[in-house]
């Protein structure tokens, strides 16, 4: 290697940093919300909500995503008018603000419904800040990185999205574990959204000294800047042809496999199959340990076979995989059928008493942890509603399980196939960026990419926990009722991606 390859290659590292390091904490601020659905549901939410809580926890979770193509327009314009730089460092203030205020929101027993109202106008803050982060952070690693290794550079922007889910798993099982289950669900759980504002800080610092893009810089010195980036967007039909490429062929698959391998994973182990809180976190926390290299693995091999099957591929497979592992899913935590044969001990009941909120009915709950004789835990609890308004009160029973723990192969299991899963947001995620770059010309490639970009991710694959989980919520619905959502856009995003992505297209070179 001579000195200005070495120059060059020490360049790009830097720029990789630098716009790594503020990417991971845009997108750590932006998933601990979905990490704490369920805790910020009872926080928001009358204590006698049920699982309209935990739903509508998710719609505003999913309020974030669904605006994500406002930002990706608006930023996406001022990123091709003012340069890659400022916009991206704006889009980090205002998520850094943001995620910091939710962690100051008081509760609804504080305020009532005005609470989830300002957490909501928060969220899409936060997803109006993201629309403008990703196609800033992609396109300036891209107009830094040398022709043909473009698959490469930009994968490491990738791991960001995983990574920053990553961390803020990490800080949120930390938290509970220092400050027990307890104090952690009264307001343990704000602490890491407070914290996040220390990252924002550094990562601020760090890309005030960061300089414009290059491609962009003799852009603007050649007066060949946009002066519309919006009207040649999306008015002139070429590149408006390739936006609808990038979202029905590519970004609309990809989102779902995101979302399903690592947000709806999380939300089935601990919401259907009653997961312990920190035992689903633990196997993600591994699931996406290991596949994080292969982010950079598949891009890096995208520069020399393309794009186009490498990210299909990933989409297919999760179209014929996921009834089967979530199916596996079910029978490897479904302890209620196992207690008939394999129940080893019965601990002593913990009974507790109380009033149902708003209402007169007594409340009688009593709780046992049991252990199979494999070693799987869990508790149950039957709870006792008796009316105490009627003259001949007739008691309603129900019975709870929660809390169940894994062990030997079925944890390992479990592990391998959330890891799978990982790995197939890594074949559709790792190459995407590239992809999308090398699709549009310089003037006007922040706003094109960003629109797809966010519509595919922000609103198909970011809706994916909420109606999943909502559809398996009808009547007559299973568990399993929810993977036709993911299965049936990935489906869709394949053919369409099979028919009208070419090998032209698929190894573009950026002007």
């Amino acid at each position: 290697m001579n000195s200005a390859e070495k120059n060059v290659t020490q360049n790009i590292t830097q720029v990789i940093a630098a716009s790594s390091l503020g990417t991971l904490i845009e997108w750590y601020d932006f998933y601990i919300f979905g990490s704490l659905a369920v805790i910020i549901g009872q926080q928001l939410f009358p204590s006698d909500a049920g699982a309209s809580a935990l739903i509508n926890t998710l719609a505003i979770f999913a309020a974030g995503f669904i605006v994500r193509p406002f930002g990706a327009l608006v930023f996406g314009r001022l990123g091709d008018l003012i340069g890659r730089k400022y916009t991206f460092l704006l889009t980090l203030v205002l998520m850094g603000g943001s995620t910091f205020l939710i962690g100051l929101i008081p509760s609804y027993s504080s305020i009532g419904y005005a609470a989830p109202i300002l957490v909501l106008i928060l969220r899409l803050v936060q997803g109006l800040a993201l629309g403008g982060e990703y196609g800033g952070a992609a396109t300036y690693v891209a107009e830094h990185a040398p022709v043909g290794r473009r698959g490469f550079f930009t994968s490491w922007i990738q791991t960001t999205a995983t990574l920053g889910l990553f961390l803020s798993l990490g800080v949120i099982v930390l938290t509970k574990n220092l400050l027990g289950a307890k104090a952690f669900a009264d307001w343990g759980w704000r602490i890491p959204f407070l914290v996040s504002i220390l990252l924002v800080g550094v990562s601020i610092y760090i890309r005030m000294k960061m300089h414009e893009s290059p491609v962009f810089t003799k852009l603007k010195s050649e007066g060949k800047i946009s002066a519309n980036p919006l009207k040649e967007s999306f008015q002139k039909r070429a590149n408006f042809k390739m936006v609808l490429l990038a979202l029905f062929g590519a970004t609309m698959g990809q989102g779902v496999i995101w979302y399903t391998g690592q947000f709806y994973a999380q939300s089935f182990l601990e919401n259907t199959c009653k997961l312990d809180f920190n035992e689903s976190r633990y196997i993600l926390l591994w699931a996406i340990l290991f596949a994080t290299p292969f982010f950079v693995v598949f891009g890096s091999w995208s520069d020399r076979v393309g794009r186009k099957w490498i990210m299909l591929t990933g989409m297919l497979l999760g179209v014929v995989c996921y009834r089967p592992i979530y199916q596996y899913f079910l029978d490897a935590t479904n302890v209620k059928e196992m207690q008939k044969t394999m129940l080893q001990t019965t601990s002593e009941p913990v009974v507790e008493r109380g009033l149902v909120k708003d209402k007169l009915d007594s409340l009688v709950t009593t709780t046992v942890s049991k252990t199979l004789n494999n070693g799987m835990t869990f508790k149950e609890s039957t709870i006792v509603i008796t009316p105490e308004d009627v003259l001949e009160p007739i008691p309603e029973v129900q019975t709870v399980i929660k809390d169940v723990t894994l062990t030997g192969q079925s944890y390992i299991m479990v592990i391998v196939l959330v890891f799978f899963q990982v790995l197939l947001v890594t074949m559709v995620y790792g190459p995407i960026a590239a992809f999308l770059v090398e699709l549009f010309p310089t003037q006007i490639r922040y706003t094109s990419m960003s629109l797809p970009y966010h519509i595919g991710n922000g609103v198909f694959g970011g809706l994916v926990p909420f109606i999943a989980t909502l559809v398996a919520s009808f009547a007559g619905s299973t568990p399993l009722s929810g993977l036709w959502y993911p299965i049936g856009i990935a489906t869709l995003s394949f053919i369409i991606g099979a028919i009208y992505i070419d090998n032209k297209v698929d190894n573009n070179v950026m002007d």
